[in-house]
């Protein structure tokens, strides 16, 4: 475990994998922190995987004021900056997904790929994020967790005994981090990008999905050129967790296809 220090705060990042292999970073969803890519870790041995989590989330500090997703960007970029990293695989899952999206945007000399898993470029809308805001503040985390859990995960993993270990992990998520990025992502459309986007990208659906449904997905696959788009039947919202096998064999096989890029 490392800390690098931002004038906002700190970021808790970690590395795996070998240090002269192709350098991929993997960004968070919302209310996880790194941990939900451990299923990851052995299959891409062969890569330099960067792990890390966002503002407000695991083992980094929380902002002050609400971070924007290009905020959010930039401290991806930090990292990489921090570690030598010119050019990396992004490989993003929901909110995570929209910071690779936004990398790509702002800083398209420093992505070799792109992977984006269950998200969209413009998730919700700013009504919702702002009911999610509030029934937070009323509410708290704890009492909202078992809710959130069930937009995460297909039926067979939420009656798996590990799926406890996520409920509890929402609920322990700090409440300001939580919605500092609820804010992020109410401000953020990145739709009118998505044409512009010209590294090889893989984007990632989940049949059982009930935060960003495959549909969504889909239409966010079909607005980048080049594309290409799988669906892993049966997984929710967080392959990663439920179906990292599937998920690592996906990203792999893409690897591969592209390790001259």
């Amino acid at each position: 475990m490392h800390a690098l220090i931002c004038d906002w705060g700190h970021i808790h990042y970690r590395e795996d994998g070998v240090a002269q292999g192709v350098p991929v970073i993997c960004l968070n969803s919302l209310g996880t922190d790194l941990r939900m890519w451990d299923g990851l870790v052995a299959p891409l041995s062969g890569y330099r995987l960067v792990r890390m989590d966002k503002r407000g989330h695991g083992l980094s500090a929380t902002s002050d004021a609400a971070p924007t997703i290009t905020d959010l960007a930039r401290d991806a970029l930090a990292v990489a900056d921090h570690l030598g990293i010119e050019r990396a695989v992004f490989v993003g899952c929901s909110i995570g997904g929209m910071i690779a999206q936004e990398i790509a945007r702002i800083a398209p000399e420093r992505v070799r790929a792109l992977v984006l898993s269950n998200t969209a470029a413009k998730i919700g809308t700013e009504e919702s994020w702002a009911e999610r805001i509030a029934t937070l503040e009323s509410q708290g985390l704890p009492a909202m967790a078992q809710g959130v859990i069930e937009r995460w995960f297909g039926p067979t993993f939420r009656a798996h005994p590990d799926c406890a270990l996520w409920v509890t992990e929402v609920a322990r998520t700090d409440a300001k981090g939580y919605a500092n990025c609820c804010a992020a992502l109410a401000g953020a459309d990145l739709r009118d990008a998505l044409p512009e986007i010209s590294a090889p990208t893989l984007v990632i659906a989940g049949s059982h999905d009930g935060a960003t449904p495959p549909e969504q997905v889909m239409e966010m696959a079909a607005a980048i050129p080049g594309a290409r788009a799988e669906l892993i039947e049966g997984a929710g919202h967080i392959p990663a967790i439920e179906a990292p096998e599937q998920l690592a064999r996906l990203i792999t096989e893409f690897l591969k296809e592209h390790e001259r890029v």
